[in-house]
Order: structure tokens, then C-alpha cells, then sequence
């Protein structure tokens, strides 16, 4: 007798998604189940994804770390495919889950992303390959650190090969409201972490971050697109580096 398939949900973690989240739903169509797994979207989020059929179930958020936690919590399935509602998922994506699954020795998986950011695939300056932690073995992760969560895996970890395709950020208004609240996290985080810059650091560091993007991670391989990216991840840095420089002030005090 042939042995099943595991079964594998697909979760798609929403707030105010209405935009996405009737095609992202559709691009999951080959996963056995869907949930959507909101936290009180104020919008139409939830009628649209319900009207889908797909399982829906709301949780007040803490942070984006318990908010996976808890999605684990609430199902129960042999695997979890972890999707955002500006994702979506491919017939080539899904045949190559749907095989490693049947039979692997792995408990999680990195999924590579196609950014598109500003409506353009961009393949340089750090957004690509873009690894994120999606595909796990129900029962063997863990979520820890409340932005910019980090799975913590009980056991081997693989690549996968074909993308999920990411419809990033929209224009220069999304981009750069994101990066300010990334900027206020990550300096918050640096000075937990007890780093204390020199004076000059906050000229070098986007310096480096300039040439890093653009040169090292092909950012010049975009065009006019990559050197603005690289420029924009470049002021951002010494943002961050400022912001952290009143924390310490302000912790001085």
C-alpha cells in the first residue's frame, strides 16, 4: 500500500490584507489546507479570505514572533508553509515542496524570494536570493525576537530552489516609511547589544553599505534602479546609526 502524502498547510499571517489576499490564496491552491491566521484586520481582510473558504482564525498580536508561535499552536499538520499575504506561492514552487516533503531528512527549509520592489523584479543589491525560513516540520520550530523573527529549528536545514515571489514595496513613500521603523528596531537592538560606535561611524558606515550593495552584492547589475537602492539602504544606515546615538544619550541621562 502506498504511504499518503504529508499533510502540509499553508499559513498566511495577515493585517489589513485586502489588497493581497484573494491571490495569495490562490497561489496556495495546491497546498491540503490554508489558513489565514489574522490579528483583528480593521479592513475587509477576513470576509475576503473567508468568502475564498479557506480556515480563518483571529489572534490579538503581540509581537510577530508570538503571532507564528501561535499559528503553530493552533494547528495541527505534519508541515507549515509560512507565507505573507504580498506573496505568492508557483506551480514550480509547489511541485518541488510537494517532493522533498514525500521524503526528507530535514525539518525546515529556506524558500528564495523574487523581489519586486517599486513593480521591478530586482535581482541585485541584496535582494536576492533573499533566503527566508518558511517550510518546517510542524512540532520542530520555534519563534524568538519580536521583529525580525528568527526560527529556531530542531533539527537539519535545506535550500530550496525555485521562489516565492514577494510584490515589495510599492513606491519610494512604502520603502521609506518601512526602512524608518526598521532603523528605530535596529538601533534599539544595537544598543541592547551594548555597541558603541566611534565618532566617525556614522560617515563609514554607509559608506560601506554604499559599496557593499552596489558593488559586492551587484546592485550595478539593476541600473539606475540598484544604485538608488543602494543609495536609499546607504542613508538608512546612518539613520540607524544616528537614532542609536540619542538612545545612548537619552540613556545617559
Amino acid at each position: 500500500m502506498a504511504t499518503p502524502d504529508p499533510e502540509l498547510t499553508a499559513v498566511i499571517l495577515t493585517y489589513n490584507e485586502a489588497a493581497h489576499i484573494a491571490a495569495c490564496i490562490e497561489s496556495l491552491g495546491w497546498a491540503d489546507r490554508i489558513l489565514v491566521f489574522d490579528r483583528y484586520s480593521d479592513d475587509d481582510t477576513v470576509a475576503l479570505a473567508t468568502a475564498t473558504g479557506v480556515e480563518v482564525a483571529q489572534e490579538l498580536f503581540q509581537d510577530f514572533a508570538q503571532q507564528r508561535n501561535a499559528a503553530l499552536d493552533y494547528l495541527e499538520t505534519e508541515w507549515v508553509f509560512f507565507v505573507d499575504a504580498d506573496e505568492r506561492g508557483s506551480p514550480t514552487l509547489a511541485s518541488e515542496i510537494r517532493g522533498l516533503i514525500a521524503d526528507c531528512p530535514e525539518a525546515g527549509w529556506y524558500v528564495p524570494r523574487h523581489n519586486y520592489i517599486f513593480d521591478k523584479l530586482t535581482l541585485g543589491a541584496g535582494w536576492y536570493p533573499d533566503y527566508q525560513l518558511r517550510l518546517f516540520r510542524h512540532g520542530r520550530v520555534l519563534y524568538e525576537r519580536p521583529v525580525h523573527e528568527v526560527a529556531v529549528v530542531d533539527g537539519g536545514i535545506g535550500y530550496l530552489q525555485n521562489p516565492l515571489v514577494h510584490l515589495n514595496y510599492r513606491d519610494p513613500a512604502h520603502f521609506h516609511a518601512k526602512q524608518r521603523s526598521y532603523t528605530q528596531y535596529d538601533a534599539t537592538v544595537l544598543l541592547e547589544q551594548g555597541i558603541r560606535p566611534k565618532f566617525y561611524t556614522p560617515f563609514t558606515q554607509p559608506i560601506r553599505q554604499f559599496w557593499w550593495r552596489f558593488w559586492q552584492l551587484k546592485g550595478y547589475g539593476d541600473g539606475f534602479h540598484g544604485l538608488r537602492l543602494s543609495l536609499y539602504m546607504a542613508y538608512y544606515e546612518w539613520l540607524k546609526y544616528r537614532n542609536l546615538a540619542r538612545l545612548q544619550r537619552q540613556a545617559r541621562l
